[in-house]
């Protein structure tokens, strides 16, 4: 972030100061604090990880890849990928991001995969069926949320160069974080659109108090969580709406027929058995959901679609299955090759859908 932006947030937030008592405190912690990647930019020293020169891009030919119809999916890291891409050539991006963050290190997904330790939490069976493992929202610490904040606006900011104007950007968050993932992406230059409801009974939440469950039959400790935000955002127009749809094809929705509008909410299902053992991932969403996000998600049905974020590659599925062109990216070494081979799979399903 430049010094000035740096003064110009300061100011917002503790009254009056002078520019020289903002650049002296950063001088002096440097580095114990901040990364200085160069003069009069300063970041986290958080932000870090995410950084690298412009002089170290690689190229799309750098990353091991699986092509299946109109789908591209990447093996590495979506920074990485995204520093490298060309400017002005992804027209929406639809994804599920790793939230808690450290759920999805290869320690904690090595523990999840053995079914034991590790920080998932492993919900009780209800009524005979087995529950998936969550992550622990419920729990994050005020240093796992500026995590998330310090994860969300370097990954926007990397991001929007990619972007056409007027590229809607739509992320899977839950009602715990929505709100640190939306000030991070607004604060990246991502303009806030609303959010999508998915309507869905998660079975999560709703839960008497721990170990006092017989002493207080009748609290829940948190609401029984019935629905999921997306976060709607977009990259800001060039001119107006129809201009911007007559040069870059973005800059809306498209409705499920001409005299209906795509609306912001969305009647959903848990994933169903046959998705889950086709893609056992642990927040698969399903193809019945995720082709309607999707198919709206390119106004003109004309685009490239990206998720970068892939997992077992639903997104890319859905993309297939109505007919978009498609890029994933996935960092993890098993769920990439899961991806592989659940994406032609998963296309193939006959969904219904709206």
């Amino acid at each position: 972030m430049p010094v000035r932006e740096i003064e110009r947030e300061v100011i917002e937030r503790v009254d009056s100061t002078s520019p020289s008592s903002v650049r002296s405190y950063l001088r002096l912690n440097t580095p114990d604090l901040f990364f200085r990647p160069k003069r009069a930019f300063y970041m986290l020293k958080e932000q870090a990880a995410f950084y690298s020169p412009d002089a170290s891009h690689p190229e799309e030919t750098d990353y091991p890849k699986f092509e299946f119809g109109h789908a591209t999916l990447f093996h590495g890291d979506c920074f990485d990928w995204l520093r490298g891409r060309q400017a002005n050539s992804i027209h929406a991006v639809v994804t599920d991001p790793p939230y808690g963050l450290v759920e999805y290190s290869s320690e904690q997904q090595r523990k999840l995969r053995a079914g034991r330790g590790g920080v998932w939490r492993l919900p009780p069976s209800f009524d005979g069926a087995r529950r998936s493992p969550v992550p622990r929202f419920t729990v994050l610490k005020s240093a796992d949320l500026e995590a998330l904040h310090v994860f969300f606006s370097s990954w926007a900011r990397v991001l929007i160069p990619a972007l056409v104007p007027g590229a809607s950007v739509v992320v899977a968050s839950n009602p715990l974080v929505s709100y640190v993932v939306s000030g991070a992406l607004s604060k990246a230059g991502l303009e806030r659109r609303g959010e999508i409801v998915r309507l869905v009974m998660t079975m999560r939440g709703g839960d008497r108090p721990k170990a006092a469950h017989e002493d207080f039959p009748a609290i829940s400790v948190m609401p029984r969580s019935m629905w999921e935000p997306w976060l709607v955002f977009r990259k800001p127009l060039e001119g107006r709406v129809q201009d911007n749809l007559r040069k870059w094809k973005t800059g809306g929705f498209r409705r499920p027929s001409p005299d209906k509008p795509f609306g912001d909410v969305i009647e959903s299902s848990p994933t169903g058995r046959q998705e889950r053992s086709i893609a056992p991932h642990p927040t698969l969403k399903p193809q019945a959901f995720l082709r309607q996000l999707v198919r709206a998600a390119l106004p003109l049905g004309e685009g490239v679609i990206l998720d970068p974020f892939a997992g077992a590659g639903s997104t890319l599925a859905a993309a297939e299955a109505v007919g978009y062109e498609s890029i994933g990216i996935e960092k993890d070494k098993d769920y990439f090759s899961l991806a592989c081979s659940a994406l032609p799979r998963l296309a193939a399903l006959c969904v219904k859908s709206g």
